[in-house]
């Protein structure tokens, strides 16, 4: 496990501690729970920048940032083709 840059070594230690208590289903749920957090930051953040923007402009923009452009525009593609 590698000490974040802006977490001091004392912090670190005390973090790493816990994390290594935790069963790996408690680690998976608050992964889970940050990533979550993440997106919805995102969202919020797109949504505050542009209120006028539809659901579907606020998940192709949510898209582009998570998965880069290139993929982004394969998805919305496939969205596009009728199953």
């Amino acid at each position: 496990m590698v000490r974040p840059a802006d977490t001091t070594i004392d912090a670190w230690r005390v973090q790493r501690d816990i994390f290594r208590r935790m069963s790996g289903s408690q680690r998976v749920a608050m992964a889970v729970e940050m990533s979550d957090s993440a997106r919805a930051l995102t969202e919020a953040g797109i949504r505050h920048r542009h209120p006028d923007w539809t659901d579907m402009q606020v998940l192709d923009a949510m898209l582009e940032r998570l998965l880069g452009a290139e993929l982004a525009r394969t998805v919305r593609m496939a969205r596009l083709v009728p199953a």
